[in-house]
């Protein structure tokens, strides 16, 4: 399984720190190694994010077993100016959209014709 997630480069849309946020809230449970695998990151890199979002008050773990726990602050607000107002349950909100979007794409990766919005 393991190794280092191939490299990327160039910009993206989407931090970091909100792909694994999206991860976690997509499985609560997840493991750091399963995390970073999804996020195409490495496991220290989702260990400082982790880290950086439980300081910042958008995220807490609690240990459970051999694993964590992880508990999102759904009503926090994103920290940019330009996002005043935008909780951090609107941005998941808007990525379960697309990943339940995403998911109804064909084979392909092409919407279906009469799913075009």
């Amino acid at each position: 399984m393991g190794g280092v997630p191939e490299p990327h480069t160039g910009w993206t849309f989407l931090t970091n720190h909100a792909r694994v946020l999206a991860a976690i809230a997509d499985d609560n449970t997840a493991r750091i190694r399963d995390i970073a695998a999804h996020c195409r990151l490495t496991e220290r890199a989702v260990q400082k994010i982790i880290a950086d979002l439980e300081e910042a008050g958008y995220l807490s773990h609690s240990r459970e077993g051999r694993g964590n726990t992880y508990r999102i602050e759904p009503g926090k607000v994103l920290r940019h100016p330009a996002e005043a107002g935008l909780t951090v349950a609107s941005l998941l909100s808007v990525l379960a959209r697309d990943e339940a979007h995403r998911s109804r794409e064909g084979a392909d990766g092409q919407t279906p014709v009469g799913d075009r919005r």
